[in-house]
């Protein structure tokens, strides 16, 4: 009796497997602009009013830690404080922060802006005679009664050397003025620009 001769199977088998995921880790100066960008990140963010600052939902450590930094005066106080906001801010997400950033910085542009822009209204409507016409022009609705009392008291006052009572009161009215164009339709506050938008005298 013959026997079939057995047959072999060869496997092959690939000598370079197939790689897995690589983690790469970033460098440590690549950590260190990272951590100084949050750092500059958190010193902006300081720098708000308190009204700003809670309006953007931080954490409360690190709400705190920012109110903190404000009131340390130490170079080298101020510097830990600034290195542990950093490390706080590693738990937020840092691009929703910067866009409010710039929104308030925005806004802030536009305040200043139109504050100049009240101070040239008041120049004009108590020098030229021709200005309250201009001016009732390009805010329509304005009370043309109380500017043109409010300019003959505030002149009367510059030429007596009295206090700049009604002077300041011409400016505030002006930017009521102003902000009912901007927002037709809604009454402007009684007390628009008094208080931190007062211009000088």
């Amino acid at each position: 009796m013959r026997h079939k001769p057995t047959r072999t199977r060869t496997v092959l088998v690939d000598p370079q497997p197939a790689p897995g995921p690589v983690y790469t880790r970033p460098s440590k100066s690549q950590m260190k602009r990272d951590m100084t960008g949050l750092q500059e990140l958190g010193r902006e963010l300081a720098a708000l009013s308190r009204e700003r600052l809670a309006q953007l939902g931080l954490p409360e450590r690190l709400h705190e830690a920012l109110l903190a930094y404000r009131t340390i005066t130490a170079h080298e106080g101020s510097r830990r404080q600034l290195q542990f906001i950093g490390r706080l801010m590693r738990d937020v997400e840092p691009e929703p922060l910067r866009e409010a950033l710039d929104r308030f910085n925005g806004a802030s542009r536009a305040e200043v802006a139109d504050m100049h822009l009240a101070e040239r209204w008041r120049d004009r409507l108590l020098e030229e005679s021709g200005a309250l016409t201009e001016f009732a022009g390009t805010y329509a609705g304005t009370d043309l009664t109380r500017i043109r009392t409010l300019v003959r008291n505030a002149q009367k006052e510059r030429k007596e050397g009295k206090p700049p009572r009604d002077y300041r009161e011409l400016y505030r009215a002006i930017r009521e003025a102003m902000a009912a164009r901007e927002a037709p339709g809604r009454a402007a506050p009684a007390e628009a620009g008094a208080g931190k938008d007062e211009p000088p005298e």
